[in-house]
């Protein structure tokens, strides 16, 4: 029996103190956007392409439209935008950097308010992720920041037959028993200050990659800072310099370089509800 007073499991309900904290959150990031050259946009709730770009399609909510064409409802921002401002309103304008206040959805009923950007065209993570760093320093939200680059475990999947599975669910031991013996080394790479003795150990492409990861970590003056070069991020898009900031076990924010309808990007997802939880002890 579902009584009338309950929600479904997953579904957000902020009233009073709590949703008035929610628009502070979402005024003090909006001015820091705009103020960087951000402008907003909002997509539509449905989408018939969202599907291409999940690791699992098991996450989506389907439905049908009135000619029986699958639906899903919005359960990422970042493809919608490159697409819409891509094919749909390029010629209306030639704006490249827009960002997004608004709920993703994912099955069967979890509900998740984000503060997302992107930036069409654009590989410059180190200036998206410090506009997030200062959204954050404003909400006094203090975050561990982990620095990764998504193309070596595309590397190594692609010229030593390892499975993405692998580091998508973090198998240490299936990691630590490959050979050559310098991809377990790779785990243990935890400050950027280590790699340059690793690079004499790893072929040039994997080189190259962690050059990028130091240099990233060497424009962000951040800490705590660490590094995880094997970590792959669950979206298809992300192929190169990503970020995330945690605290705990709990994600705050995210974000990188991807590819997406033949555009080069970068952009971040910041995690409302993560960041209302944190703040709720001072409402």
């Amino acid at each position: 029996m579902v009584y009338e007073h309950e929600i479904p499991k997953g579904a957000r309900l902020y009233f009073g103190p709590t949703a008035r904290l929610k628009r502070q959150i979402e005024e003090v990031a909006s001015s820091i956007l705009y103020e960087a050259g951000f402008e907003e946009i909002l997509t539509p709730l449905f989408s018939y392409h969202q599907h291409r770009y999940f690791e699992s399609e098991q996450e989506l909510i389907r439905l049908s439209d009135e000619l029986n064409q699958t639906l899903t409802i919005r359960a990422d921002s970042t493809i919608d935008v490159v697409r819409l401002i891509t094919n749909r309103l390029g010629r209306s304008t030639e704006h490249r950097k827009w960002f997004y206040i608004q709920p993703v959805y994912r099955y069967p009923t979890r509900e998740y308010y984000q503060i997302g950007a992107e930036w069409l065209g654009s590989r410059d993570v180190a200036t998206l992720l410090k506009v997030v760093l200062q959204i954050l320093q404003a909400l006094e939200i203090p975050a561990t920041l982990q620095l990764s680059n998504i193309k070596i475990p595309l590397l190594l999947s692609r010229h030593y037959g390892l499975p993405l599975e692998i580091f998508r669910k973090v198998d240490l031991d299936r990691i630590l028993n490959q050979k050559p013996e310098w991809i377990g080394e790779l785990v243990y790479l935890d400050d950027p200050h280590q790699i340059d003795g690793l690079l004499d150990h790893v072929p040039e492409e994997i080189a190259k990659e962690l050059i990028k990861l130091q240099e990233l970590s060497r424009t962000i003056h951040h800490r705590p800072l660490v590094i995880a070069p094997l970590y792959y991020a669950k979206m298809r898009y992300y192929r190169e310099l990503f970020f995330r900031l945690f605290i705990g076990n709990e994600t705050i924010a995210m974000g990188g370089a991807y590819g997406a309808q033949g555009v080069e990007a970068c952009g971040f997802a910041i995690y409302t509800d993560a960041i209302i939880e944190r703040l709720k002890g001072g409402v």
